[in-house]
């Protein structure tokens, strides 16, 4: 049988490669310490008890005990702004429920803003807090589109410029993701005007 002889290559280096220069990555934002935490989010918080409460010395104990628990909690919770605005409002309704036959001392000396507030009035707080914390568990996408068209008052196209979307996609995505919390509302037992 005859041997078959395969042509040998010898690898030819005509040039010297390139430097290779590093490329610095995108890093994770890092997480906001715990002071940095609470910074941002205690005025927004304060004002969330004092809505559900009506008491501003009550939602100041209640705003403190949620950050108590979290700072308890450290890392394990994934997303610490919406797990604080949970946690304040479960707190919240647990002092209302356990002080409800309670009065003031001296009525006259409560601010207006630490009057009993009208059912209907702290209904429409607890709505409000609850899309808050709803929103703030959305994806970050999502998150960006309910900004630029309920904050920003942007139109489907202005948006569809911002995100590289199409204005029907961003018409779409819209329309699930509203479909999507006023399911969690409807499930956390929150109702609309009409019921």
């Amino acid at each position: 049988m005859p041997t078959l002889a395969f042509p040998r290559f010898e690898p030819q280096v005509s040039e010297a490669l390139p430097a290779v220069t590093p490329v610095a990555l995108p890093m994770k934002p890092a997480t906001p310490s715990f002071a940095e935490l609470f910074a941002a989010e205690e005025s927004g918080l304060l004002r969330f008890a004092v809505g559900l409460t009506g008491r501003r010395e009550v939602a100041e104990e209640l705003v403190q005990e949620s950050f108590l628990r979290l700072h308890q909690l450290g890392d394990a919770v994934q997303n610490p702004r919406a797990w604080l605005y949970h946690c304040l409002r479960n707190l919240a309704l647990n002092h209302l429920r356990d002080h409800r036959l309670e009065t003031p001392l001296d009525p006259a000396a409560a601010s207006p803003a630490e009057e009993q507030l009208p059912a209907e009035t702290l209904a429409r707080m607890e709505a409000a807090g609850m899309v808050r914390l709803l929103i703030a568990e959305l994806p970050p996408e999502d998150r960006d589109l309910i900004r630029l068209k309920y904050h920003v008052n942007l139109k489907y196209k202005e948006i569809s410029a911002q995100t590289g979307l199409s204005v029907g996609h961003v018409g779409y995505k819209l329309h699930h993701v509203l479909k999507h919390l006023a399911d969690a509302l409807r499930r956390a037992g929150v109702e609309g005007s009409g019921g």
